[in-house]
């Protein structure tokens, strides 16, 4: 390939087609004299590195899972949850079980990710994982049996929604006390097995869209944009209105307006 018999033009063009750019190609491109095509080459070479961080960052995230296959595990669930510290609202559990050739660079905790990557995410997950269940436990239910207990709720009823059982559930630092299945909780797992960010990226999806909807019913508190956590305006709304329906009666900021 002469690169210098194409235009700039041509060579962007040539880039955009490819899915792996060899390193002789971009060698190629430093060795053009053009600035454009020097443009380009920089811009190759920051893409390149990029994706070389994600794919070391997915490698480091899947220890845990590459371990538990070696041991014969297939269905392994990552487990977590959204939604514990909002003063309104359910709390949200999800179970996502991932086939071994899963691959999503750039997965990580939902809290890490921009809202448009973690919708994109969401549905890809939604789309190619083995199993995906969701549990949700309501502000009333929260009320009854305290936020801790609501969450291990939320979790068994995720792993009872999904189409499959698992082997092993990889759970985001919660126990669950009486689960008949092997369980391995990691502290700040999200950011560390690539099975609890899916649950994490696709709980906190289905919890904002379900906030969005109850912004709509109550549209005084702003659900849609502080998923019903404490902010001023929320607050501040709460000593106007009192507290809604879907409001958590028990917590500090909401008892004290009931």
């Amino acid at each position: 390939m002469n690169l210098a018999e194409l235009s700039i033009k041509e060579i962007r063009e040539l880039i955009e087609k490819m899915d792996e750019p060899r390193k002789d190609f971009l060698e190629w491109l430093r060795q053009d004299s053009r600035k454009g095509v020097q443009d380009l080459a920089r811009k190759l070479e920051e893409k390149m590195a990029r994706q070389a961080r994600l794919a070391k960052q997915w490698e480091e995230m899947t220890q845990v899972e590459r371990a538990l296959r070696e041991e014969g595990h297939v269905h392994l669930f990552g487990i977590d949850e959204v939604g514990r510290g909002p003063l309104a609202g359910p709390v949200v559990a999800c179970a996502v079980c991932l086939p071994a050739d899963f691959y999503l660079p750039g997965l990580n905790d939902s809290k890490k990710l921009p809202p448009s990557v973690r919708e994109g995410f969401a549905d890809v997950i939604r789309r190619d994982a083995l199993a995906v269940g969701i549990g949700i436990v309501s502000a009333e239910r929260i009320d009854e049996i305290n936020i801790l207990e609501a969450t291990r709720e939320a979790m068994r009823l995720a792993i009872q929604d999904a189409a499959i059982k698992p082997d092993v559930c990889l759970i985001d630092a919660v126990q669950l006390p009486g689960l008949p299945y092997k369980q391995l909780p990691i502290i700040g797992g999200d950011s560390k097995s690539v099975s609890i960010a899916a649950a994490s990226v696709v709980a906190k999806v289905t919890r904002d869209r379900l906030m969005a909807e109850y912004a709509e019913q109550y549209p005084q508190y702003g659900f849609d944009k502080n998923a019903g956590y404490g902010t001023a305006e929320h607050l501040a709304a709460l000593q106007q209105y009192g507290p809604s329906p879907i409001h958590r009666r028990t917590f500090t900021g909401v008892k004290e307006r009931a």
